[in-house]
């Protein structure tokens, strides 16, 4: 099996600037990630985009919706920003039948301590390999489908609808 990893963006891409103290996007940190994480199935990382998810239109989520329907891949990771994730996934959700797309992003940029992102792109390239076909959202430890998911942002969780 060949997994597929597809950059979109969102605050797991993110770099601090120190100078400003801004948070921007500059090269994705998932060739670091892959590497570091010594996942030896193969993997194809393809990147999208390289944008906050609150900054994605449609025109954006068809070719997140393109670039899964090319892939030759029966499981695909998309990295993808937090906020807009749920609206992401429901544009795949009944486009996609025979593939198993697994969302996955973080509340803390890669780079930063106690980031999320690296035990979370962990967990969605294992479960993408696992699950059956369908769209789902992978956060913190718990999956969701697709139709069944939102960002609670008080708590900073993914919980069911």
């Amino acid at each position: 099996m060949t997994l597929r990893i597809i950059a979109t963006g969102g605050t797991f891409d993110k770099h601090y600037n120190e100078l400003n103290g801004t948070l921007a996007f500059a090269e994705s940190h998932l060739p670091a990630a892959i590497k570091r994480a010594r996942i030896t199935t193969p993997c194809e990382l393809e990147v999208v985009s390289l944008l906050d998810s609150l900054d994605m239109v449609d025109a954006d989520r068809q070719r997140v919706l393109a670039a899964c329907a090319a892939a030759s891949e029966k499981a695909i990771v998309i990295v993808h920003g937090t906020d807009t994730m749920p609206q992401t996934a429901a544009v795949l959700g009944p486009a996609i039948k025979d593939k198993t797309i697994v969302f996955t992003g973080a509340m803390i940029p890669y780079e930063i301590d106690n980031s999320d992102a690296f035990f979370n792109m962990g967990f969605a390239c294992g479960v993408a390999q696992v699950l059956p076909p369908g769209v789902y959202v992978a956060m913190n430890g718990q999956i969701f489908a697709w139709d069944n998911v939102q960002k609670n942002k008080a708590a900073g969780v993914f919980q069911p609808l």
